[in-house]
């Protein structure tokens, strides 16, 4: 997609479990190649940039009877899918056994006319790249066997979790399974080898081939191949030794493909790394925690990072591998912390089920989910957030952190507040929260200029509340706000 915002809006969908509930509305098997109008319809109503089908590529039959029968993960489809059969279960989508789209979906040629009616509809499609694996049987362990990492019987006799033995091409071999250091390996993968130049150059060509058929990828665990973690997980050496892949594979989609969208699935603050090896945008993982644990001071220290850091993080408070956003934070909350991140610059990633307060975390191996009542107020509120974040001020404006001082001597409540601000020409606008369950107060002293000598009516996007304050008082104290535990406010400033 060409002419990407500075700061885009993207909506992740389970793939495999959005066309099962459509085929079950509809009374009719659905593929990607007829999805119904009015669902595409729906979702470009709310004003996403792009759609993340997540999961679309061929699964692994070794994957599939891996999920199907590991005795850790039947509790987990039970405890989610009460009535789950094996049918349910189709494997897990991060061990991909071809880059073709799975032909229980609709395959290619449906992906591609999907493709083009999102693009008239004015959105960009995003698919996933798993640079780090591979399905345990995928034939590259007979075709291609030294892009993979090998072991011997020594190393499967002494770490069975990470390794295991294969007959691929009649030739018994030891292979190690997917993973990252701080971890055992993922049974259902073989681990590819990112040391052998070979690897690097198989897995460019997988990256732009997928780069013909939509518009970004999502890279799952991008910071595994870096080189500094892969030698730490398999040491060795890289060849050449100073080699890396991103940003070799990321300049080559990029000569042929300049508006393509690489994200960067990343941890273990590595995002600024992955963002100088070329990444456009890198998960904030830490915004998230900070989030999650509740404490101002940190999500303040965190946002005051360089912007240009902070331009190119993915900020979400809710997707496939964390749990619910409902279920982490509880209604109110949530819809403060979704406030504050998705106002923030850089990409804003939401969550199928999201917007309507879901609170059962699927596993990705199942292909079917219950059917969950709405949350009330969740969806009304989310759709006039993301109304809100149409306006080109919260693409192309300029943002800059606010800091609330307190209400009165002594009340350190002021500092359960985060708030900033974006302009853009005549546009205004000024995001504040309270991170704290409890009321808090403060002065919020806006810093902006054209404010002085005119009163100005400040009207609140997320609820019916208008104020009309003084523009100098705006200047001097700052507005004064004195909000209950996760309140929330979206100001658009108007002159009176």
């Amino acid at each position: 997609m060409s002419n990407w915002p500075t700061y885009p809006l993207v909506y992740e969908i389970n793939t495999w479990v959005w066309l099962n509930d459509l085929s079950q509305e509809t009374g009719r098997p659905v593929t990607l190649g007829n999805v119904p109008q009015v669902e595409l319809e729906r979702l470009a109503g709310y004003g996403f940039d792009a759609l993340w089908l997540m999961g679309v590529w061929q699964r692994s039959p070794g994957s599939r009877e891996i999920a199907q029968t590991h005795s850790g993960l039947q509790a987990e489809y039970h405890r989610v899918l009460p009535d789950c059969t094996p049918e349910d279960v189709m494997g897990s989508p991060y061990a991909i056994y071809d880059y073709r789209v799975d032909p229980a979906l609709g395959g290619d040629k449906e992906l591609a006319a999907l493709r083009q009616r999102l693009r008239r509809l004015g959105q960009g499609l995003i698919l996933d790249f798993v640079p780090n694996h591979l399905a345990v049987d995928h034939p590259w362990l007979e075709q291609h066997p030294r892009c993979l990492v090998q072991g011997d019987p020594a190393s499967l006799a002494r770490e069975p979790g990470n390794y295991f033995g294969s007959k691929a091409g009649g030739q018994r071999g030891v292979f190690a399974h997917g993973r990252d250091p701080n971890f055992g390996g993922w049974s259902d993968t073989v681990q590819l080898d990112y040391r052998r130049p070979e690897t690097r150059r198989a897995m460019s060509e997988i990256l732009l081939a997928i780069a013909e058929r939509c518009d970004g990828v999502r890279c799952d665990m991008a910071m595994l191949v870096t080189r500094d973690v892969f030698l730490r997980t398999w040491g060795g050496e890289f060849d050449p030794p100073q080699a890396e892949f991103w940003p070799t594979a990321i300049t080559c989609v990029k000569a042929n493909h300049p508006d393509f969208l690489m994200l960067a699935e990343a941890y273990w603050d590595l995002e600024w790394e992955l963002q100088q090896q070329g990444f456009d945008y890198a998960y904030d993982k830490r915004l998230y925690d900070h989030l999650l644990d509740g404490d101002a001071t940190l999500v303040r220290l965190h946002l005051h990072a360089d912007l240009d850091y902070q331009r190119h993080l993915a900020r979400f408070v809710e997707n496939h591998d964390e749990r619910r956003a409902l279920d982490a934070f509880g209604p109110q909350r949530s819809r403060a912390v979704a406030t504050l991140a998705l106002t923030l610059p850089g990409l804003r990633l939401l969550h199928e089920g999201q917007l309507e307060g879901c609170r059962l975390k699927l596993p990705v191996q199942l292909g079917r989910r219950p059917p969950e009542p709405p949350e009330p107020g969740q969806e009304p509120f989310y759709r006039r957030l993301l109304v809100a974040l149409r306006h080109p001020v919260f693409h192309d404006g300029h943002w800059r952190l606010l800091t609330p001082q307190e209400g009165w001597p002594g009340n350190p409540s002021y500092r359960n507040f985060e708030a900033h601000c974006w302009v853009l020409g005549e546009e205004r606008r000024s995001m504040v929260v309270n991170l704290s369950p409890d009321q808090a107060q403060c002065f919020l002293p806006l810093g902006l200029p054209a404010l002085a000598g005119r009163s100005w009516h400040l009207q609140d996007l997320l609820s019916d509340a208008r104020y009309v304050r003084d523009g100098d008082d705006l200047l001097g104290r700052g507005l004064y706000l004195d909000m209950p535990g996760y309140g929330y406010h979206l100001f658009d400033l108007l002159p009176a």
